[in-house]
């Protein structure tokens, strides 16, 4: 089983973005030295909790703090963006930091209207055209456009050899067969809503037809994961990601409170029921647990690949949570 990291960058209630990002830098160097294959960050915006807004510039910094692990986005919103400027900035990653690059798309409209009309610059585009974009998006990164597109002249660079591999992500069928149709390697958002995701994989493995990015099928759950040496422990941490789930749903502050702060508040009976069906989308638990957990939704995905993400309060309580994953799944 192989594991990564998707960095949303989340905001400690006390902390601010400067001191948010030092710790993703801090955190991508460490789960790099643990043995996790890829660190991917998040694409938000008009949010002020969460600090990972500029996926590329972030991935090139954490690129340039590391050596080996893959670097990539968790991601890219491709129906706000030209598909040809997002080939030209991972081309140009991709020269930096060779065959160290991933390029994960999502069909997202990045918020509420309005942010999405401020990404866009007021313009009109519907969401729909997302396959097409990717498409597009294929041919600008393989040179491979068809003889009758209207922008087959242009090429995208720097014209390196190599393209990094294009990963979709998705919730449905209908996303996991468009990255099987694409070539594309398929993420499975578990993090978001696990209902679908048996079936969802199911057909990405139907569907898929080998690309100049991809010749086999690749599959990653993203799942929320919270470990700890004690059921009590990981219990107690995981009531800050509890709370900021909440507050996330209800459109409320999304920086992530204390311990302390979640438990002067509480929770009302309609919360507690809340975080009871959000507790689907996560594992929280000692590492027996958490390796036990793993690999039943193996099993049940048929991938080899879990993505982690961990949103609590405590930086020093996650880098322990990445800690104990691995000694569980990749040492045990």
């Amino acid at each position: 089983m192989k594991l990564s990291v998707l960095d949303q960058a989340p905001i400690s209630r006390e902390d601010n973005p400067v001191e948010t990002l030092q710790n993703t830098l801090k955190l991508a160097q460490i789960t790099e030295k643990l043995g996790y294959q890829r660190y991917w960050v998040a694409e938000h915006h008009n949010t002020s909790g969460l600090a990972s807004t500029s996926p590329e510039i972030l991935m090139t910094r954490i690129a340039s703090v590391t050596e080996k692990i893959r670097v990539g986005s968790g991601g890219v919103l491709l129906p706000q963006y030209s598909p040809y400027k997002i080939a030209e900035n991972f081309k140009t990653m991709e020269a930096l930091f060779p065959d160290r690059i991933d390029l994960g798309i999502g069909r997202s409209p990045g918020g509420a209207e309005i942010t999405r009309q401020a990404l866009l610059d007021g313009q009109t585009k519907s969401l729909s055209e997302f396959p097409r974009q990717v498409r597009d998006l294929q041919g600008f990164l393989h040179n491979s456009l068809e003889r009758d597109h209207p922008f087959r002249l242009v090429k995208a660079g720097p014209r390196i050899e190599a393209a990094p591999p294009l990963w979709i992500l998705g919730l449905s069928e209908r996303g996991a067969r468009n990255a099987a149709e694409m070539g594309a390697g398929f993420v499975f958002g578990h993090f978001i809503n696990p209902k679908n995701g048996k079936k969802a994989l199911e057909a990405y493995h139907q569907a898929f037809q080998p690309s100049p990015s991809l010749p086999q099928p690749r599959t990653i759950v993203c799942i929320f994961i919270i470990c700890a040496e004690t059921e009590e422990e990981a219990e107690e941490l995981a009531i800050s990601q509890d709370k900021w789930l909440l507050n996330v749903g209800k459109g409320r502050d999304t920086k992530v409170p204390s311990i302390e702060e979640v438990k002067e508040k509480g929770f009302t009976e309609d919360e507690r029921k809340e975080i009871s069906n959000n507790r689907k989308r996560c594992i929280v638990g000692t590492p027996a647990k958490v390796k036990q957990e793993l690999e039943r939704l193996r099993d049940n995905y048929q991938t080899d690949e879990f993505m982690v993400i961990t949103n609590i309060y405590d930086f020093h309580a996650k880098v322990r949570s990445y800690e104990l994953i691995k000694e569980a799944v990749l040492d045990g």
